[in-house]
């Protein structure tokens, strides 16, 4: 009897007879995580998300909010943001942050700032989809992104996010969802980690609180 031929011999046996400490069968009815008490939410979210190495500014109001950014693109020197949803548009105007409301010369983009469709706080992500006003290149293309988020949007689960997006666009789901989980990275190269690989460099989000 050969090696090969004496193996399966004993997985013959070992099917036959057997074991004395059989292995348990999964439990699939119960959450496997660690439950959070509701008022935990945006906490949850802002641990979970400083792990992906994105930027974060918890703001008290939306004047807060609007002054910080306005800081932050000028400490940044950066001259070419483009806007593209309303809502943002009008804050934008009204705290006089220059911005480009259309794709003219979007291939010079520094900063693209669009809004999101949920906050998940077990894993610290952004759900964005293709349904938003911003569309899909303004989360990819330019090399960093803003997210402006309410403390409202946080939810616990990634089915807690998908079923706030069902139930807002009904049968009309996006053709496009995605969980962004700080900036995009790889180690494919020599194991060394590189940011911005095929995505955004640098990942702000400025969660408003309501």
């Amino acid at each position: 009897m050969n090696s090969r031929e004496k193996i399966l011999e004993k997985i013959k046996k070992a099917l036959i007879i057997p074991t004395d400490k059989p292995i348990a069968k999964p439990d699939f009815k119960h959450n496997p995580y660690i439950n959070f008490t509701e008022n935990e939410c945006e906490v949850a979210f802002a641990e979970a998300y400083n792990k992906g190495k994105g930027e974060f500014y918890f703001c008290e109001t939306l004047e807060v909010f609007l002054s910080q950014l306005k800081s932050y693109l000028i400490t940044k020197n950066i001259t070419k943001t483009y806007i593209w949803e309303e809502y943002l548009q009008e804050l934008a105007k009204f705290s006089k942050i220059d911005f480009q409301n259309d794709d003219k010369n979007f291939n010079e983009v520094e900063v693209g700032i669009t809004l999101c469709e949920a906050l998940v706080a077990r894993t610290g992500s952004i759900v964005v989809s293709s349904k938003q006003s911003a569309g899909r290149r303004l989360t990819i293309f330019p090399p960093i992104h803003i997210v402006v988020a309410f403390t409202s949007q946080c939810v616990w689960e990634i089915k807690d996010a998908l079923s706030l997006i069902k139930t807002q666009y009904e049968n009309n789901f996006p053709s496009m969802v995605s969980f962004i989980t700080g900036p995009s990275q790889t180690a494919d190269i020599e194991k060394t980690l590189v940011l911005g690989a095929h995505g955004p460099k640098e990942l702000i989000l400025f969660l408003v609180k309501e």
